[in-house]
Parts: structure tokens; C-alpha cells; sequence
């Protein structure tokens, strides 16, 4: 392997590597969201309510994140031999709900929900061609 095709591969495991970063982090403010969700769902009052929004803004800043760093990644990986551009689709959307009933407590429950399992499968693919560009450093 020559100098160029290593250094494109180092520099696909480092964007590979901030989008882990950044998807963990989204995937860990849902849950925070999640938990507090819960609490207001079933009675936690107006503080719980504010809370379970504050983190659920956390998770909506740290997806844009990941979707640079997913996009970064994606440009990083094309320019390695051997792979072609990764379809990054428009995985999370965030509504800002009006009124908090228990109906909208739920679906942005669903929601969270939804958005954790997508940041899991995210990271799942992330880290299977960081991996495979790793061993593909060692190899050569």
C-alpha cells in the first residue's frame, strides 16, 4: 500500500471516529430525553416538561453534529480505494411540539424512541467500515 492510500485511509478512520463521537452523544441525550419524557408523561409537572425539551435540543444540536461528521466521512471514504460514496440519508428530524398532553408526551416518546434505534444503527455502520479500514491499515 502506498503513502497516499494509507494516509486516505487514516483520514477516513478519523472522520469515521468523530461521527461515532457525535452519534453517541445524540443517542445519549435521547435517552436522557426518554427518561425525562417519562417522568412528565406521568405526572412530573411543568419542570420535567422543560427538562425532557432542554435534552431533547442537546440530541437535535449533537445529530446536525453527526450529520457533518457523517458527511465528512462519507467524502473521506470515497477518496479510499474500494469504496464508493456512503448514502447518508436525512435520518432524524425533530418536531417542537406545542401542546403537552399525554397524547403528544407519547408520540414524542415514539419518536425519541425511533431516533435512539436510528443513532444505534448509525453508529452499527460507522464503526463496521471504520473497522474494515482499520484492518485493511494493518494488512499492508
Amino acid at each position: 500500500m502506498d503513502d497516499l492510500n494509507r494516509r486516505e485511509i487514516q483520514e477516513a478512520i478519523v472522520a469515521a471516529d468523530d461521527a461515532i463521537v457525535h452519534l453517541r452523544s445524540a443517542r445519549e441525550a435521547l435517552g436522557s430525553a426518554g427518561r425525562w419524557g417519562l417522568l412528565d408523561m406521568f405526572g412530573g409537572g411543568w419542570i420535567s416538561g422543560l427538562v425532557k425539551h432542554s435534552r431533547m435540543s442537546d440530541a437535535e444540536n449533537e445529530i446536525e453534529n453527526a450529520r457533518y461528521a457523517l458527511q465528512r466521512f462519507s467524502k473521506e471514504l470515497r477518496d479510499v480505494n474500494g469504496y464508493s460514496s456512503i448514502h447518508i440519508s436525512e435520518f432524524l428530524t425533530f418536531a417542537d411540539f406545542v401542546f403537552d398532553g399525554f397524547l403528544v408526551d407519547f408520540m414524542v416518546q415514539s419518536k425519541i424512541s425511533r431516533a435512539k434505534q436510528q443513532c444505534d444503527e448509525a453508529i452499527y455502520r460507522v464503526a463496521a467500515v471504520r473497522e474494515e479500514l482499520e484492518n485493511r491499515l494493518l494488512s499492508a
